[in-house]
C-alpha cells in the first residue's frame, strides 16, 4: 500500500493559516495597526477603499525595517518579539503573531515600503499570493507603509462570503477604535475612499474618548482608579444619566490589549445596580494592568478573550473601583438630611406618551378622601407658622379660615385625581384595617404549542376543541374589556376569563403592521415640524447605514447632515412622542441582538425591534374602554394573536374549572 501522508505545499499551508488569521478586511486592519504600535510609531494613518476589499493601507513613522527584516517578515513563524518559551508568559506587545503578514500575503497583493531611521534609502517589496515578485531599494520616509490590495483575489469563495460595505466598514471602525483608545499618546487618522473620517491628535485619554466617540461625552466622564498589589484599574466611566440603549461604547483593555469579557461587564453592572434606567447600558473605558504571568491570552485566535488566574479577585477589584468612582463623583443617590422627609410635595399627574391618559396614582394618594375645609385650613396654618417664624411671632395663633376660591380650587384638584370629595364640615371616617390579600397560585398559560424559535410562528386555529384560545368579538353587545394594573386587559369569554398582556398584544399588532408596510414598499410617515439632527458613534452610524433601506420601508425619513450625523425628517405614523436619538439607539441595539441570536432577515429583525420599542414606550398606560376593545379586536385580527414575534404569550385563558380551583385552594 503506498504512503498517503505528505507535506502541504507552502502556498496552501499559508492559505490555511490565513483562514484563521484573516477572516475579513478588519482582521488585516487589526494586525497592521498593532504592528505599527509595536514599532514605536507616534503617528499612524489608516487608509481603506471599498470597506477594505480594494485597499487596506497602514502608514506609520515607527522604527522601520532593514531589507533583510522586510523579507523575513513575510515568512511563517517569523517574529522579533519572542526568543524563548519564557517570553510567551511575559508578552506585553500586540502584534506578535508570527504568521500574520505571511497569511495576509497569501490571500492578497501586498506592497511594503519601509526605511529605518538614519538610512538613506528604504526597501520596496511586492508580494502576490505568497510569492515575492520584486524587492528593490526605494526612496521613502522613515517608518513602514503596508498596502494590502484586492483581498481574497485568489480565493473567490472567501471573497463571496464578505458582507456589504457597510457591514465590513463597521468591523473596521471597531478595530480602529480599539487601537486608538488604547494608545491616546499616538496620533491616528482614518481615510475612507479618500475622505477623512477621523483625525485624532495625540493627547490624554479623556480627549481621545471625546474625539473618537463624540462631544456628548464631554460632560459625562467620571474618572475611575483603583490600585492594588495584584491589579490596577484606571479609566473612565459614564454617569448613569448618560446610559444608552445600545451597548457599543463599552471597552476593557488588559495590559493595553482590547478584550471582551461578559464576566467583567457583570462586575461593572453590579456597581451600577439601582442607578440605570430600564434596558440601558453604561459607558466605560477601563484599563486593567496586572502581571502577564497571571493571565492566558492564547484562549482565542484574535486574543480578544483571555483567562485570569484569579477571576474572583479581578471581579471584586473592578466592581469596587467603579463603585468608588460613582461615589466620589456624587453619582449615587444620597439622603437629604436638610429636607423634611415626612412631607413631600404633591407632584402633578403624568400622562402617558401619545394618549393623554392619566397614569396610575402613587399609593399614598390612591384611597384618600378629601375634605376641602380641613386641607385648606392645614395649608393656611402652615403658611401662618412660616410667616410667624420669619417675623419672630408666636406659632400658636389660630389659622385663617380658607377662602371660598381656595376651597373650590382644591376640590377641583382632587376631582382630577379621581378621589371622592366629601362635603365641607363632614368628619373623616376611621380608616379601615388593612386586610392581607392571599397569594394566588401562578396563572397557567394557554395550552398551545410554542412557536418555532426562528422566524414567524405558525398561525394557531381558533376555538376550544384542542384547548386553544377562543377568538372573542368585542363590540357594543360583547362583554366589557377591563384594564387591570394599567398593564393587563381582563375580558369575560364564554368558557371563562381571558387575560391579555397589553404590551405584548401591542407588540404583536405593531409587528404585523410593520411587516405589511415593508411588503407594500413603504410605511406611513408623519413629518416632523423641524428636522432633528442626531449624531452617532462610528459603530452605531455604520449599523445605521446598513439599515437605511429597511428603516425607509418602516416610515423613517432622514438625510446625511455632516460627519456621523443625520437629520430626521419623518418617523412612522402613530409613533409616540419621544426622543428620536433614544429610539434609534434602541433600534440599533435590538437589531444587533436580534439579528445575531436568531439570524433573522434584516427587515424582519428591524420590524421586531421597532414593535418591541414602541410597545414598551406605550406600556403601563390607562386606556378608555373604547381603546381597550379596539386593542382586543386588532389583536385577534392578527395572523398569530397568541404570541409576540419572539414567542412570548400575549394571552392567558382561565376556564371555569381553573377559576374554581383558585378558591378551593384559598379556602382549604
Amino acid at each position: 500500500m503506498p504512503d498517503i501522508i505528505q507535506l502541504l505545499p507552502e502556498y496552501l499551508a499559508n492559505q490555511i493559516a490565513a483562514g484563521e488569521v484573516v477572516q475579513r478586511p478588519a482582521s488585516v486592519v487589526k494586525e497592521l495597526l498593532e504592528n505599527a504600535v509595536d514599532a514605536g510609531a507616534t503617528s499612524i494613518q489608516l487608509i481603506v477603499k471599498e470597506a477594505g476589499k480594494q485597499l487596506v493601507q497602514v502608514v506609520d513613522n515607527g522604527l522601520g525595517m532593514s531589507p533583510t527584516d522586510a523579507r523575513m517578515s513575510l515568512e511563517r513563524h517569523a517574529t522579533s518579539k519572542i526568543r524563548s518559551t519564557e517570553d510567551l508568559f511575559r508578552i506585553r506587545t500586540l502584534g506578535f503573531r508570527g504568521e500574520a503578514l505571511a497569511s495576509i500575503a497569501a490571500v492578497a497583493q501586498v506592497e511594503i515600503r519601509t526605511k529605518q531611521r538614519g538610512q538613506e534609502t528604504g526597501s520596496l517589496l511586492l508580494v502576490e499570493g505568497s510569492q515575492v515578485t520584486s524587492q528593490v531599494p526605494t526612496a521613502c520616509p522613515d517608518g513602514t507603509s503596508i498596502a494590502v490590495k484586492n483581498l481574497f483575489f485568489n480565493v473567490p469563495a472567501r471573497r463571496n462570503f464578505l458582507k456589504s460595505n457597510a457591514v465590513e466598514m463597521r468591523h473596521i471602525l471597531d478595530e480602529f477604535q480599539h487601537v486608538a483608545l488604547a494608545n491616546p499618546q499616538i496620533a491616528f487618522s482614518l481615510y475612507q475612499n479618500d475622505l477623512e473620517v477621523f483625525g485624532l491628535p495625540a493627547g490624554k485619554l479623556s480627549q481621545r474618548i471625546v474625539a473618537l466617540l463624540g462631544n456628548n461625552y464631554k460632560e459625562q466622564l467620571a474618572g475611575c482608579e483603583e490600585v492594588t498589589a495584584f491589579l490596577t484599574v484606571k479609566g473612565y466611566i459614564g454617569k448613569p444619566e448618560s446610559a444608552k440603549k445600545s451597548r457599543g461604547d463599552q471597552f476593557f483593555f488588559v495590559n493595553n490589549r482590547f478584550i471582551r469579557s461578559a464576566y467583567l461587564n457583570h462586575a461593572v453592572l453590579a456597581a451600577y445596580e439601582g442607578l440605570l434606567p430600564r434596558d440601558t447600558h453604561p459607558f466605560y473605558v477601563l484599563f486593567l494592568e496586572l502581571d502577564p504571568k497571571t493571565i492566558d491570552i492564547n484562549v482565542h485566535p484574535t486574543k480578544t478573550e483571555i483567562k485570569f488566574e484569579d477571576e474572583k479577585t479581578v471581579y471584586a477589584v473592578v466592581r469596587a473601583a467603579v463603585r468608588q468612582a460613582l461615589g466620589l463623583h456624587s453619582l449615587t443617590p444620597s439622603l437629604d438630611f436638610e429636607g423634611d422627609v415626612n412631607f413631600a410635595p404633591i407632584r402633578p399627574l403624568r400622562t402617558s406618551a401619545g394618549t393623554g391618559a392619566s397614569t396610575e396614582l402613587p399609593t399614598p394618594l390612591r384611597h384618600v378622601e378629601f375634605n376641602p375645609d380641613a386641607l385648606a385650613a392645614s395649608v393656611s396654618a402652615a403658611a401662618a407658622r412660616q410667616a410667624n417664624r420669619g417675623s419672630g411671632g408666636s406659632e400658636r395663633q389660630a389659622p385663617a379660615r380658607p377662602t371660598e376660591q381656595a376651597r373650590r380650587d382644591l376640590e377641583a384638584f382632587y376631582r382630577e385625581l379621581g378621589q371622592p370629595v366629601r362635603p365641607a364640615g363632614e368628619e373623616l371616617a376611621p380608616t379601615p384595617p388593612v386586610v392581607a390579600t392571599p397569594v394566588l397560585p401562578e396563572l397557567p398559560f394557554v395550552h398551545a404549542a410554542p412557536p418555532e424559535p426562528v422566524g414567524r410562528p405558525a398561525p394557531l386555529p381558533t376555538g376550544t376543541a384542542a384547548g386553544l384560545l377562543p377568538t372573542p368579538t368585542v363590540g357594543h353587545s360583547s362583554p366589557r374589556a377591563t384594564q387591570v394594573l394599567a398593564r393587563y386587559v381582563l375580558l369575560p369569554v364564554k368558557s371563562g376569563l381571558m387575560l391579555i398582556d397589553q404590551e405584548a398584544a401591542r407588540e404583536r399588532i405593531l409587528y404585523e403592521q410593520y411587516v405589511a408596510g415593508q411588503t407594500q414598499g413603504a410605511g406611513h410617515s408623519q413629518a416632523l415640524l423641524f428636522p432633528r439632527p442626531i449624531t452617532f458613534s462610528p459603530a452605531d452610524y455604520a449599523v445605521l447605514q446598513e439599515l437605511t433601506q429597511p428603516l425607509h420601508l418602516l416610515g423613517f425619513r432622514f438625510a446625511e447632515f455632516g460627519p456621523l450625523t443625520i437629520a430626521v425628517e419623518a418617523v412612522p405614523a402613530d409613533l409616540p412622542a419621544q426622543g428620536e436619538k433614544e429610539l434609534f439607539e434602541g433600534l440599533i441595539e435590538q437589531f444587533r441582538s436580534g439579528a445575531s441570536s436568531l439570524r433573522l432577515d434584516r427587515r424582519e429583525a428591524l420590524a421586531r425591534a421597532l414593535a418591541r420599542r414602541v410597545a414598551q414606550a406605550t406600556s403601563l398606560a390607562r386606556l378608555p374602554e373604547v381603546e381597550l376593545n379596539a386593542l382586543v379586536d386588532k389583536l385577534f385580527a392578527c395572523q398569530v394573536p397568541n404570541y409576540t414575534p419572539d414567542g412570548r404569550p400575549t394571552v392567558v385563558l382561565l376556564d371555569g374549572e381553573q377559576l374554581a380551583a383558585f378558591f378551593r385552594k384559598a379556602g382549604a
